[in-house]
């Protein structure tokens, strides 16, 4: 059963959103392994920012996992609730997400974000805040490594590397085009890490990122231009 509904004591300062992070991220469920690849609906979350105006848009984009065709698309823009904070960025997006994934009449499936899961230096990025508040199947697909290690995977299509912090396996670099940069999967919640590269490349049957990721970027961009006018 998921909820999209906001906390009401969502936190406005940096002390107590550590303290909420800390707390949640007790509830990441890594053991589930997670929805079959090419199943049901996958859903691409993503976030655009007007600095000017202080207004974030967010998008979220359902796709057929088997043909990736669009299901439903829903957009929501607000004013951004919580100050830039590495690590807690998290605090900024989440309101607006949860009400764009609340005009959805669809089932949204798994949930994939451009961004982090457990690859997170509190392992608790945007995909798995956003996967315990909702209860909904989270993964991170990430465009760059944050601050973590790898070594550069094999040039072909499907090549892993792990993205350690030490001797930790946080995710995975993972080539998505052969000879491509490889984007940077972690697990959320309710999902493992392999079926989480998995998705990824089901994903990503002709570009280095997700469809997914790419229709939610395209689509929260337009919402903010629609709202600047």
């Amino acid at each position: 059963m998921s909820s999209y509904a906001m906390p009401s004591d969502w936190p406005t300062d940096e002390r107590t959103a550590r303290a909420v992070q800390d707390e949640l991220r007790t509830r990441v469920d890594l053991d589930e392994t997670g929805p079959l690849p090419g199943t049901g609906h996958v859903t691409g979350v993503d976030v655009a920012y007007d600095d000017e105006r202080d207004v974030v848009a967010a998008a979220v984009v359902v796709l057929d996992a088997a043909t990736l065709d669009v299901v439903e698309e829903a957009t929501a823009v607000g004013k951004v609730a919580f100050p830039y904070v590495p690590g807690l960025l998290a605090f900024r997006e989440i309101p607006t997400v949860l009400a764009a994934l609340a005009e959805l009449r669809s089932d949204p499936g798994l949930v994939v974000c451009d961004g982090y899961g457990v690859a997170h230096p509190r392992r608790f990025g945007l995909a798995s805040h956003l996967g315990v508040l909702t209860g909904l199947p989270t993964i991170g697909v990430a465009k760059n490594p944050f601050a973590f290690a790898y070594e550069d995977p094999a040039a072909a299509r499907g090549s892993a590397s792990p993205l350690l912090d030490g001797a930790e396996e946080v995710g995975r670099a993972l080539r998505t085009r052969e000879g491509v940069k490889p984007v940077f999967v972690s697990a959320g919640h309710r999902v493992s890490l392999d079926r989480a590269c998995a998705h990824t490349l089901c994903l990503t049957p002709r570009y280095r990122l997700p469809e997914s990721t790419r229709r939610a970027d395209a689509l929260c961009r337009f919402a903010l231009r629609e709202v600047a006018g």
